[in-house]
């Protein structure tokens, strides 16, 4: 139960910070550093070198993993009363596989408002130079590190259409490339994107099974993420859709049935899927 106070509550701003280059901050994100009661840093001593370099000299107060279920509390009481803070993370856009969801979440129940200012992101950056399409893309975050986990979770990245993007720690891409091609995605083209705006910056592009074998005698240094390209489908041939069709309406499946299956199981398109199901 939160006090009750008559003081204008404060805001929750999720500020997006640099990825590497300290230049790729916006206008709003210095001023609104500058203006909140304290910013809550993923490591403290990490954002000061920012903080340092754009002149702000807010206080910076921990909030990480390791704290946030004792801080969360804490901090949505000091913004009923009125103070106002910025979310951080280490770099680029909290929450995304950084901690802050469950503040963000609390502030949001206890009627507080959050607003976002919006910045870097390596996913997004990475999706943007990797050549793949970004019409439609699936983010995994960091893959699960073993057992069953791990293999459901490549097996949903394999059976998606459109691209993926996942972060890897720098000394396990080749094993997530090699586990990825032991799952039948040898042949789909990757991009692996290190160090973005910083000094060694590279995208290396070619298929799962090539990179594999090129961090395997080479591991990357630094930040990575992957992109991933979706499963290339064979053409689509009307005769068979046609006799899958009619085996599902024997089956007893009814037209609507019959348009999901063919849409879900064989990729048809929905308005060819459904001009089969009703001749």
């Amino acid at each position: 139960m939160h006090a009750v106070t008559d003081a204008p509550a404060g805001q929750l701003l999720v500020v997006s910070t640099p990825i590497g280059n300290l230049g790729d901050i916006s206008l709003r994100a210095i001023e609104t550093l500058r203006g909140v009661t304290a910013i809550l840093a993923e490591d403290t001593r990490h954002s000061r070198h920012l903080l340092t370099r754009h002149g702000i000299a807010t206080p910076v107060e921990a909030y990480h993993e390791h704290n946030e279920a004792r801080q969360t509390p804490r901090i949505v009481e000091r913004l009923l009363q009125g103070q106002s803070f910025a979310l951080i993370s280490d770099a680029g856009t909290p929450l995304l596989s950084d901690p802050g969801a469950r503040l963000v979440r609390a502030a949001i129940d206890a009627g507080v408002t959050v607003s976002p200012v919006p910045g870097a992101s390596a996913l997004l950056a990475a999706l943007a130079a990797s050549g793949l399409s970004a019409d439609r893309f699936t983010f995994f975050g960091f893959l699960p590190r073993k057992g069953r986990e791990r293999t459901e979770t490549l097996d949903a990245l394999l059976a998606l259409s459109h691209t993926a993007v996942l972060y890897e720690a720098a000394n396990r891409v080749s094993d997530t490339l090699r586990d990825i091609a032991a799952q039948g995605g040898g042949g789909r083209e990757v991009v692996v994107a290190r160090e973005m705006t910083k000094q060694f910056e590279e995208f290396r592009r070619g298929t799962v099974d090539a990179l594999a074998e090129y961090y395997g005698e080479s591991a990357p240094k630094g930040e990575v993420v992957i992109v991933l390209g979706g499963v290339v489908l064979a053409p689509l041939d009307e005769g068979a859709l046609r006799e899958h069709a009619q085996r599902l309406r024997a089956g007893g499946a009814s037209t609507r049935d019959i348009v999901r299956l063919l849409v879900e199981d064989l990729h048809a398109p929905r308005n060819l899927a459904y001009r089969i199901a009703h001749e």
